[in-house]
């Protein structure tokens, strides 16, 4: 069950939604952990899509951007991460998928420094998109709007696994700045080519915890509890890189 000032959130994040694009506005789609289930307010952002059925008019993206700045504020730790999608990518997939604006709380600096240059320059395409949108199709919630299953095509499997290696192509080199997302992530990459499920973090680390060499189950064990409480990793490193670079060569055989 998701707490209620969460929910309280997600209600102020669908009606700013209805006010600034009106009847332009297809629908808002939850993914992401929250959608799954092991949301961690320590460790995890709100991450949904906002489809449009034609491109945002320039002042509905400085009126939406200005209030959903003030409501990251009142976000769990990671706070909010988001794109705007037009519906006619959704529904004819493609990839790299366009947007029309993205927020997270990694260009927060940008956007607050110069906000017109933000929205001028903040669209482009995203490879994430596609692991966005296939979990979305999968184990997402509609928060307002169209029937998931109606706006959003099947994602190409060679779409989404080139989404999802392109996000852990670096681990060797980024595990020790970020180990337990990297750790978890590293298992549901290679738990997807194994079983072909789409896998939260925390369903990831279950499925290495049961599936990969026993050398490295502590290390996994740790890693979820740290997920799961809040609580520091306290890896050393050398395990880890090691266990990316056995997992990097896994994958290649898989892909």
């Amino acid at each position: 069950m998701i707490r209620q000032d969460i929910e309280t959130l997600l209600k102020k994040i669908v009606g700013l939604c209805r006010e600034v694009f009106g009847e332009d506005l297809t629908g808002v789609y939850l993914h992401g952990s929250l959608a799954m289930g092991c949301f961690q307010p320590e460790k995890s952002d709100i991450d949904f899509l906002v489809v449009l059925p034609k491109p945002a008019k320039r002042e509905q993206k400085e009126k939406f951007l200005r209030e959903l700045i003030s409501f990251n504020d009142a976000a769990p730790e990671k706070g909010l991460e988001m794109s705007v999608v037009l519906e006619q990518n959704c529904r004819s997939f493609v990839y790299p998928t366009p947007f029309e604006v993205h927020f997270s709380v990694t260009h927060l600096d940008w956007y607050r420094s110069d906000p017109e240059d933000y929205i001028t320059k903040m669209q482009g395409t995203d490879k994430d998109l596609a692991a966005h949108f296939m979990v979305t199709r999968e184990r997402g919630r509609v928060l307002w709007g169209a029937p998931i299953r109606e706006v959003f095509a099947p994602v190409p499997e060679w779409a989404y696994e080139d989404s999802i290696l392109s996000d852990i192509a670096d681990a060797e080199e980024t595990v020790a700045k970020d180990p337990v997302y990297i750790l978890l992530n590293l298992c549901r990459v290679l738990g997807w080519f194994q079983e072909r499920k789409v896998m939260s973090k925390e369903e990831g680390g279950i499925w290495g915890i049961s599936h990969l060499p026993r050398e490295y189950r502590g290390m996994l064990e740790t890693a979820l509890e740290s997920y799961r409480t809040g609580n520091v990793y306290p890896g050393n490193g050398e395990q880890e890189r090691k266990f990316c670079a056995f997992m990097a060569g896994r994958l290649k055989k898989c892909s």
